[in-house]
């Protein structure tokens, strides 16, 4: 019983962990999500493209695949060149992984509106 008793501080800090990456990729991905589906659906052909293959690439990669990149390649970019830390970095490859996500949900329920129930 003390073995359990003494698993609860260390489990107590793992949940907090836990929530805090959950509230923090909520809070960044339904909107970057909606500006996303925004974009998808725009009548730009070229950003509609640009956001459909980033929405491609992001839901056909495994978000372990998104999150070894970002924290051992992103680096490793020219461009970017920078080395986040552990927590920002799984934050940033979540919030990019479930914005593709919520874009799909939010452009199917933009879309599954029909034109004659819109206001314009």
């Amino acid at each position: 019983m003390d073995y359990v008793l003494s698993l609860l501080g260390p489990m107590a800090e793992g949940a907090k962990v836990t929530l805090t990456l959950f509230f923090i990729t909520l809070a960044l991905a339904v909107p970057l999500g909606l500006v996303l589906a925004r974009a998808r659906i725009s009548k730009w052909p070229l950003l509609s493209s640009l956001v459909n293959g980033y929405i491609w690439l992001m839901r056909g990669t495994p978000l372990m695949l998104q999150m070894l990149f970002i924290y051992f390649a992103l680096p490793f970019v020219p461009v970017v060149g920078v080395r986040l830390p552990d927590f920002p970095a799984a934050v940033v490859a979540f919030a990019l992984n479930y914005a593709a996500y919520f874009a799909e949900i939010f452009r199917a329920g933009i879309q599954s509106v029909a034109r004659g129930q819109t206001r314009r």
